[in-house]
């Protein structure tokens, strides 16, 4: 058996098609994402609204039930690696509200399945910069897809927000021992190891640094309204939830 020279050509052109199709950057999550926006946070600043602009996650009204992984404080488990296939059939959700509003949120209402916590990280966006646990939309969305495997995804989100970057170089070695677990037991084992290590914890920021990076994320969002993204839309989960329960009543 022999192959004819344009064979060989062609074969050789479409491998390397195949192969550049490969290395092509991702456009769009290989997952399903949506989002609960509460309205607590400036609009020009959460990295939620940014991702619902950029068509790069669905945002629900309180009365959406959601059927995959839900990021909530009401979770009992940490996400994990046997969240996976339920991330991949019905996708991961995140609750978007103001860490100092917590209590403000009908989190009992949102429907959902499978409330899920995040282990221990630092956050890395201008406004909670240093602080562990406070993570924006952005992060808490990449860090779950990055426990569970979907590094890929987690990248394109956090590409999208010029601190981005930062997270992963805080959390990187941390996230990737997260992920190597396979259940939220493991999960809370290498947390617990982590800190029991003090000197891996990174130092609180000083009030100067954190007035530099709000000031440098002012001067990036200020240009919002010219890059290319829609005008941002009323949010209709803002300041219903009083009228929506006097209706039930």
């Amino acid at each position: 058996m022999y192959f004819r020279e344009d064979d060989c050509q062609s074969s050789v052109q479409e491998t390397g098609e195949g192969e550049a199709e490969e290395q092509e950057e991702l456009t769009q999550p290989k997952i399903k994402l949506a989002m609960w926006d509460f309205g607590q946070c400036d609009a020009k600043k959460c990295t939620g609204r940014k991702l619902s602009r950029l068509g790069l996650l669905k945002e629900l009204r309180v009365s959406n039930g959601f059927g995959g992984i839900v990021l909530s404080p009401v979770g009992k488990h940490c996400v994990s690696r046997e969240d996976y296939s339920l991330i991949q059939k019905k996708g991961l959700a995140v609750v978007d509200c103001s860490w100092a509003r917590l209590d403000d949120v009908p989190f009992v209402r949102l429907r959902c399945a499978a409330p899920r916590l995040l282990p221990w990280l630092v956050a890395a966006n201008p406004v909670n910069y240093g602080r562990p646990c406070q993570l924006s939309c952005v992060e808490a969305l990449s860090a779950a897809l990055t426990i569970c495997g979907e590094e890929e995804t987690a990248n394109l989100l956090l590409g999208k927000f010029k601190w981005g970057h930062a997270f992963m170089s805080l959390n990187g070695e941390l996230l990737k021992a997260y992920s190597k677990c396979q259940n939220s037991a493991e999960i809370i084992s290498v947390q617990n190891a982590w800190l029991s290590q003090e000197s891996q914890i990174p130092r609180a920021p000083t009030d100067s640094e954190v007035a530099t990076l709000e000031s440098e994320d002012n001067i990036h969002n200020s240009s919002d309204s010219e890059d290319g993204l829609p005008p941002l839309e009323r949010n209709m989960n803002h300041l219903n939830i009083v009228n929506s329960d006097e209706e039930s009543e």
